[in-house]
């Protein structure tokens, strides 16, 4: 199974002038938690990094301190993430049947949730992880009034890893660039061109890791997940 991780964003909403995964989280950069729980994986055999290549030799120095035996590649990042998913796919090896998508901000993904998408994926042709939503959700108007209250039964959260089959991605990628589609992640391509995901559990703690504040969850969180 193939892994894509796209890290090619900004720190700007973390306050950092630089990469947010090249931050520290319990003396490792956040990109290292997920590379590990990657390497701990057992159905997970290549993985890709998507970056900008101002990073690369940041993430170089960081792979040469882990003890990763699978083989990474550095794969270069587009504007958006759409884009550089799309460089990933395109950087796959030819033999690559299913792939992971992984962003790499949720950096306490565990090994179980990664090989729990990767058996899903040989069932289906698209996957999310996800949590039901646990607080009501009220859809609001410009002026922030409140239009309506959707069922939150209904609703689920939707988080990485993201799973299909390779080739389907691939045409739904061109497809969006084609219609000029935007979107915030590769489920939402897949539902635009009328493909079925569906949803597997993810996990509480398998948060994004996006301003200061979610950085001090996730040291939480670490500690006590390594005691």
């Amino acid at each position: 199974m193939y892994l894509l991780i796209p890290a090619a964003g900004s720190g700007r909403r973390m306050g950092s002038e630089r990469n947010k995964l090249l931050l520290t989280l319990r003396s490792q950069p956040l990109i290292a938690w997920t590379l590990l729980a990657a390497e701990a994986s057992q159905y997970l055999s290549w993985i890709g990094i998507i970056a900008q290549p101002s990073d690369w030799e940041d993430l170089k120095r960081i792979l040469a301190g882990l003890s990763v035996t699978k083989p990474i590649q550095l794969i270069q990042g587009g504007n958006t993430r759409q884009e550089s998913v799309h460089n990933g796919l395109q950087a796959l090896p030819i033999e690559a049947e299913h792939v992971l998508i992984h962003d790499g901000a949720r950096c306490l993904v565990t090994s179980a949730l990664l090989d729990r998408c990767a058996e899903e994926i040989h069932s289906c042709q698209g996957l999310i992880a996800a949590v039901p939503v646990k607080d009501t959700i009220k859809v609001v108007d410009a002026q922030k009034f409140i239009q309506s209250t959707p069922d939150r039964r209904q609703l689920w959260a939707a988080q990485t890893p993201q799973a299909f089959d390779v080739q389907l991605l691939k045409q739904c990628h061109t497809e969006g660039r084609r219609q000029g589609w935007e979107v915030t992640d590769d489920a939402a391509l897949f539902e635009k061109c009328g493909l079925p995901v569906r949803v597997v559990a993810g996990e509480e703690t398998n948060l994004k890791v996006t301003t200061p504040v979610d950085l001090a969850i996730a040291e939480f969180i670490l500690r006590q997940r390594l005691g």
